[in-house]
């Protein structure tokens, strides 16, 4: 039988990085100056979660993080930068 090893991580869309803003630039040239908060911001981090063999299976906008890890999702009137994500790859046996 198939078993699978999770991983759930908050991955925050900013295009404040160097690296980043090349991605974007390079992949969008119309994208002078890319918007500060695009998902597509969020590209780099997905695809090196990717290569190390982690498939997303969800993501959710959040609110807030509180100060005891909680989460606030939004209720569609307030910005956010900050996804809740939840990954999954195929455990190896004997792991």
């Amino acid at each position: 039988m198939e078993q699978w090893e999770y991983l759930t991580k908050f991955v925050h869309a900013s295009a404040k990085s160097k690296e980043v803003k090349e991605f974007l630039t390079q992949r969008w040239p119309a994208w002078k100056n890319p918007p500060q908060f695009t998902p597509e911001a969020m590209i780099p981090e997905l695809n090196t979660l990717g290569e190390q063999g982690w498939e997303l299976v969800h993501m959710q906008p959040l609110e807030r993080v509180g100060k005891k890890g909680d989460v606030r999702m939004g209720d569609g009137g307030n910005w956010t930068n900050v996804y809740f994500c939840v990954f999954k790859r195929r455990r190896l046996a004997g792991q």
